[in-house]
């Protein structure tokens, strides 16, 4: 579905990818780790075209998508939910839901889509005229990833779901992520807890200073040594 091949993207004169090749299959749930700074949001940011690369493809379904702007990306089916959950805070619960279709026409099927969200996050449902800066880290970050479903994404573009969740949360938060996978959704997922992104993705990547150090199904991954150590606290 998704194939990036030999990357190389740059903050002003910081080289922030070196040559970054991976692929996402259709139905798949793919993972980035690292530490921070590895180049992991990077590729997220490049995917969804809000960087852009000096060297590299980029191939959505085997069509180049490196001179796509960012609404192109979203009209494309690619749906970016970033770090920091970046809400509205103004505004309600479901007007930041609706936002996430802005690109959208078909006003039926939104509706539809919304029903979905909520019964996802039944809590969104509940706080629905609610202003979405009154509500709890754990609820914004499900406002966020609501607001990213409404984009309808063929792949949606995880960046660190769990950050600053209670672990409690951060259960709940990926059984739905597994719940959106297991309806169609393929997934590239940032994300800094390691065990929960290995416990729910097919592949992984390792990402150190801008390039990829490891890669292999996640099931493997989990075993080594290496990544037992450096990630899984091990």
């Amino acid at each position: 579905m998704l194939r990036l091949s030999d990357l190389h993207v740059y903050y002003g004169h910081v080289q922030a990818l070196k040559g970054v090749s991976l692929h996402v299959p259709k139905g798949a749930i793919i993972s980035l780790l690292g530490a921070n700074g590895a180049g992991k949001s990077t590729v997220l940011k490049t995917v969804s075209r809000l960087a852009h690369p000096k060297r590299g493809e980029i191939l959505l379904e085997g069509v180049n998508i490196l001179r796509k702007s960012s609404s192109d990306m979203v009209r494309a089916g690619v749906v970016h939910c970033p770090e920091n959950r970046r809400v509205f805070p103004l505004l309600t619960v479901e007007e930041n839901l609706k936002i996430g279709a802005y690109v959208r026409r078909d006003y039926a099927e939104i509706r539809r889509d919304l029903e979905r969200v909520y019964g996802y996050f039944p809590r969104l449902k509940e706080r629905a005229r609610q202003k979405a800066g009154t509500l709890s880290g754990g609820e914004q970050q499900m406002l966020a990833i609501g607001r990213s479903l409404m984009g309808k994404p063929k792949l949606l573009l995880l960046d660190e779901p769990s950050l600053g969740i209670a672990p409690i949360i951060v259960r709940e938060l990926f059984e739905i992520i597994r719940s959106i996978h297991r309806e169609g959704t393929s997934i590239l997922l940032v994300e800094q807890n390691a065990h929960m992104a290995l416990e729910i993705s097919n592949y992984a990547y390792v990402l150190e200073n801008g390039r990829v150090a490891m890669e292999g199904p996640a099931s493997e991954l989990k075993n080594n040594d290496d990544v037992r150590k450096l990630y899984l606290g091990a």
